[in-house]
């Protein structure tokens, strides 16, 4: 195994068994703290939901879990790409799935490993378990048992019932099918199929573009043993309708003149010779993975032409399983849906082909870095970023749900229930997810100034290793290799600089003289700006000034102000700007919240207060995201006529004026700002009525900072922080002690505010280190 291998298995193991072992826990949905809580959710008062729901068993969906409950089962028997490796082995992968099922569509998970291989057994056992669940969702179990067990389960159960393996491809392919061949002006019911693999997810797909239109006679599919033709005798049902009457078909003759290739077998075994050979306007879906049947850049070279899918993320059109199991089962739950018919899965189909027609939403322009990602051959299949998912996909299950039959809760009003799945994740919840997407679209240099500490290295590496970044180490060399060494964190391909060897005088020179002309009448002389470039935290800073590196993060073992002040020193603010401010980001359930000022202004003015609300406001709208700003005290609107309120209510006033079409409001106290309810019948006249607030901007540092540690730390939130506002280039600095999470947070963030504040020209461009174009050709970006 390589070092870097080694590395990314350490950080895997470590995430996994770091603090509460595992990725999932259960969190009770009532109070439970005093006495009569107790008493209420256990005895003696549980037994009257229990005597509701054995006089009306249906009873049990409206005093129990059950109806959010998804059963997340396997027997481990081919699990990812590791085949047959037991239930035990197994259990983070159906973990995993549940955390996308909670993520992605506020489903609650049980995972469930069964240690039993015979197929009616297995069977018997999950029947037993339907009392608890509101459905089944059926994971990497192998073929042929699985076409046996999923068909069993969904006679004998009244609860949906889905092996993702096998539907979740189907699913997702057919709605790209359908849109790829709406581009290549191509009829499903006359295209010509070639399948390079006959498994279950193979299967799945080849019935599902039946459903969809195409001809048993227009499909030619070939396994390991070769062609399905009639002659074989170890075809079941189902393949024997695929069957070909010539037994000689290779993978080569077969997909000259074919419309579509479809690929759910190995990698590289499809040439850019045999792609040449396809009909006009051909269509590639090359879906095994990690290396898919042949790679996006043969294939395209090969044909011009083309409309390619892959499995992969880091190319265009990605068929991706999670774009359609949690909005399935959305849907399937909340009519509760006996099964999970093909009239459900076909709606979710067509529900995912409308909605990559559609206009993209900013956000997800954001996240691959396009000014206006539209429907064409390479967008073909909606990005799993994109929020409107949920509000898209489950309400087309469930209205098919209902249409079929099989649907024992019908929803009459459409418009609450989309407004209610909206609330469910907070519409703009996956900005951390955005955030990161669009970091790794065009990573840039990163300086960590403080790099002879562990935690930093492991920053550094993950970010080389997820392609966002190219970090440049300072500090001493040798120490700094052998910190790595000791914690087998792989660097060797990153850039080290020690600013105070021999090798680093003509630059540490260069910038002296950059630094005494910038700083020579504001206290400092020739020598003292000549020594300064020592200091790692001001050759770092002069690197981004320059344009030796795009971004710079510090201030993981120094004091805030000490971190800061080389920045100031070198860089400055923003044109127009008087004073900088710190921001954080705070990811809650009722979605990004952004709090300020909480790092740098201890007392400031209304004037200044104003300003720091612009900055937020700007920052917040560079996420796409509009800004509703609550101004905070201890005052509602004039309640108090304390200096402290007053001069709130002068800030927001200010701010008014200046920007008019800003949603902004207070003075008013925090509470008010999440408290719709009281604001609406206590103040209607207030901006804020009817707005969720996600911008809070308080009187002075205390009460931010004390307000962000307390949500961080008892409110459950997650902190991505402080995020400097208002210097020219890109310079953060993070909080004292920063866990690896959190540095890894900031450099995303300093990488997106790079792309935005740097744009390199063709000299600096040919001047690109040879490491730099290795990380390019390594990550493909």
């Amino acid at each position: 195994m390589t070092k870097q291998n080694n590395t990314k298995k350490e950080q895997a193991l470590e995430y996994h068994a770091q603090g509460r072992p595992g990725k999932i826990e259960v969190i009770p949905t009532k109070e439970a703290k005093t006495q009569r809580d107790l008493s209420l959710a256990y005895s003696p008062g549980v037994a009257w939901p229990c005597l509701a729901i054995k006089d009306n068993p249906d009873d049990v969906y409206k005093y129990t879990a059950k109806g959010n409950l998804v059963a997340v089962i396997s027997n481990g028997t081919a699990v990812l790409g590791l085949g047959d490796i037991g239930p035990e082995a197994g259990k983070p992968v159906m973990e995993g799935k549940g955390v996308l099922f909670k993520i992605f569509a506020d489903i609650d998970v049980f995972d469930i490993e069964i240690n039993e291989k015979d197929p009616e057994k297995f069977v018997q056992i999950v029947k037993a378990l339907e009392p608890t669940f509101g459905g089944i969702n059926l994971e990497d179990i192998k073929s042929p048992e699985c076409f046996y067990i999923e068909r069993e389960l969904k006679e004998r159960m009244k609860i949906p019932v889905m092996h993702d393996d096998q539907h979740g491809t189907a699913i997702i392919s057919g709605a790209a099918l359908l849109n790829a061949l709406d581009i290549q002006k191509k009829k499903i019911g006359s295209a010509k199929f070639v399948i390079n693999g006959a498994g279950a997810a193979a299967m799945a797909c080849v019935q599902m573009y039946i459903a969809l239109g195409a001809k048993y006679e227009n499909f030619i599919m070939l396994d390991k043993e070769g062609p399905l033709h009639k002659g074989r005798t170890d075809l079941d049902e189902v393949k024997q309708k695929f069957a070909t009457e010539k037994s000689d078909w290779t993978l080569t003759t077969a997909i000259k003149n074919a419309d579509v290739f479809v690929g759910l077998s190995v990698g590289n075994v499809v040439t850019g010779e045999m792609i040449k050979t396809m009909a006009k306007n051909p269509i590639v879906f090359a879906m095994a993975n990690p290396d898919p049947e042949i790679t996006y850049e043969e294939a395209i070279a090969a044909r011009k032409d083309l409309i390619m899918a892959t499995g992969r993320s880091d190319y265009p059109n990605q068929v991706n399983n999670v774009l359609g199991f949690p909005y399935i089962f959305r849907g399937a739950l909340d009519v509760r849906a006996t099964k999970i018919n093909e009239a459900m899965k076909l709606a979710a189909v067509k529900a995912l082909a409308e909605l990559a027609r559609t206009p993209v939403p900013d956000i997800v322009n954001m996240a691959y870095n396009q000014k206006n990602l539209c429907y064409g051959p390479t967008y073909i299949i909606p990005k799993p970023v994109d929020p409107r998912l949920l509000s898209t996909v489950a309400p087309a299950v469930a209205k098919a749900a209902i249409e079929s039959g099989v649907a024992q809760k019908p929803i009459t009003n459409w418009d609450e229930y989309i407004v209610e799945l909206n609330k469910r994740l907070g519409l703009d919840n996956q900005l951390l997810r955005v955030i990161a997407s669009k970091a790794k679209r065009d990573p840039k240099r990163l300086v960590f100034a403080e790099a002879d500490n562990v935690k930093i290295l492991k920053a550094a590496s993950i970010l080389y290793e997820d392609g966002v970044a190219y970090p440049i180490l300072l500090g001493d060399v040798n120490k700094i290799k052998r910190i790595a060494d000791e914690n087998d964190i792989d660097i060797h391909e990153m850039q080290i600089i020690d600013p105070r060897v021999d090798e680093q005088e003509e630059k540490r020179t260069a910038y002296g003289e950059l630094f005494f002309a910038k700083r020579q009448r504001r206290g400092f002389n020739a020598y003292e700006s000549f020594k300064m470039m020592q200091e790692r935290n001001y050759y770092g800073c002069m690197m981004v000034e320059t344009g030796d590196a795009d971004a710079m993060i510090s201030g993981l073992t120094r004091n805030y102000a000490e971190a800061i002040r080389p920045a100031l020193h070198i860089i400055g603010t923003e044109e127009g700007v008087k004073k900088i401010a710190g921001m954080y980001l705070l990811i809650t359930k009722k979605g990004p919240i952004f709090l300020a000022d909480t790092t740098v202004n201890f007392n400031p003015t209304a004037e200044e207060l104003a300003d720091i609300a612009q900055m937020v406001a700007k920052e917040v709208r560079s996420f796409n995201i509009t800004p509703r700003i609550a101004m905070l005290s201890y005052s509602n609107f004039g309640s108090s006529d304390g200096a402290e309120a007053k001069l709130v209510a002068k800030a927001t006033a200010i701010l008014k004026q200046r920007n008019p079409s800003l949603i902004v409001d207070g003075e008013m106290q925090g509470s008010l700002a999440f408290n719709n309810d009281v604001l609406k019948e206590n103040y209607p006249f207030s901006e804020l009525v009817d707005q969720d607030v996600n911008v809070l901007i308080f009187p002075n540092l205390t009460a931010g900072n004390l307000a962000y540690h307390l949500l961080k730390e008892l409110g459950g939130a997650e902190a991505i922080g402080p995020i400097l506002l208002g210097m020219k280039k890109p310079v953060h600095v993070l909080q004292l002690g920063s866990s690896v999470r959190n540095i890894v947070n900031m450099a995303l963030v300093a990488v997106v505010d790079a792309q935005s504040k740097t744009k390199l020209d063709t000299e600096v461009e040919v001047a690109k280190t040879s490491w730099w174009k290795s990380l390019k050709k390594k990550h493909k970006m």
